[in-house]
């Protein structure tokens, strides 16, 4: 007869410390995403290979941007192996076990557990499609419209600006300069944008155009990284006092900020440019 007392003991046992290495796991993992937004917050190269990898994974958090920076220094473009496979490509049989934690959450319940990840030198398949936005054509003109769409104010046309656009706080209107490239008018225009909605039209009373042009051409530069649009990078002079003093949770909210702008824009831009998909035939069945 089988001991069924013995056994239950020995599942729980089993369960308990299951448990307390996933625990463990997770909490170096946290630990880990912290040390890297440290570094993003306190060093520019850094930054800028954050805002590098966001621009070409908008779907990941900042803090896993974060994490994968620290475990994959050179990864460009990450996905999960479900993911991957999904877009056509898997993970090398060589690769297998080389991949970068990430955060997700869990399909049981609404916890996190930890994923793996692999850059696309890990993976072969088919070929990856960015989308990427050139002057003068239909899909420029159809992501500009959806740009500006963003806009929580009035957008109005004035010629002779220093930039192709110009957030004015206190009129709280968006001033456009429609003789910039396209180009130059997105990322000006995106820019601008992300200076209104931070404003929020006057309720956040700490706004400011100083303390918030870092974030703001952050998200510029995010979007233009996303569609293939080359801008500068954003004056990175006062970057590393800018978060000086602020706990790891501050430095990665302030990501998480510049991230979810970066990604809500982004998304209707890209649903813009997406062909209209046809439905799909009815089927009939024959009635038996």
């Amino acid at each position: 007869m089988a001991d069924l007392e013995q056994l239950i003991s020995d599942k729980a046992a089993a369960d308990a410390q299951w448990r307390e290495q996933r625990q463990a796991e997770q909490e170096a993992a946290a630990n880990l995403r912290d040390e890297s937004v440290a570094e993003i917050a306190s060093d520019p190269e850094a930054f800028v290979r954050y805002l590098d990898m966001q621009g070409d994974n908008p779907a990941y958090s900042a803090g896993n941007i974060a994490l994968v920076m620290k475990q994959a220094p050179e990864a460009t473009v990450v996905f999960t192996r479900d993911r991957w496979k999904s877009r056509g490509r898997f993970v090398l049989e060589t690769e297998q076990e080389k991949g970068s934690k990430i955060f997700v959450k869990s399909s049981a319940d609404r916890s996190y557990t930890l994923a793996d990840t692999f850059d696309v030198t890990q993976t072969q398949g088919r070929d990856l499609c960015k989308p990427r936005l050139e002057d003068d054509t239909q899909e420029m003109e159809t992501a500009l419209a959806s740009l500006l769409n963003y806009s929580p104010v009035q957008v109005m046309a004035q010629v002779g600006l220093d930039a192709g656009a110009y957030y004015d706080p206190q009129n709280m209107v968006l001033a456009v300069d429609p003789n910039y490239s396209d180009s130059e008018a997105f990322g000006a225009i995106a820019a601008e944008i992300a200076h209104a909605r931070f404003h929020n039209r006057g309720f956040n009373w700490e706004y400011s155009r100083e303390s918030c042009e870092l974030s703001a051409q952050s998200v510029s530069y995010i979007l233009c990284r996303r569609f293939g649009i080359s801008r500068e990078q954003p004056d990175l002079s006062r970057q590393p006092n800018l978060f000086r003093g602020w706990q790891a949770q501050g430095q990665l909210d302030a990501l998480n900020a510049i991230r979810n702008m970066s990604k809500q824009i982004g998304g209707g831009i890209e649903k813009s440019l997406a062909p209209p998909q046809r439905a799909a035939p009815a089927v009939h069945r024959d009635a038996r």
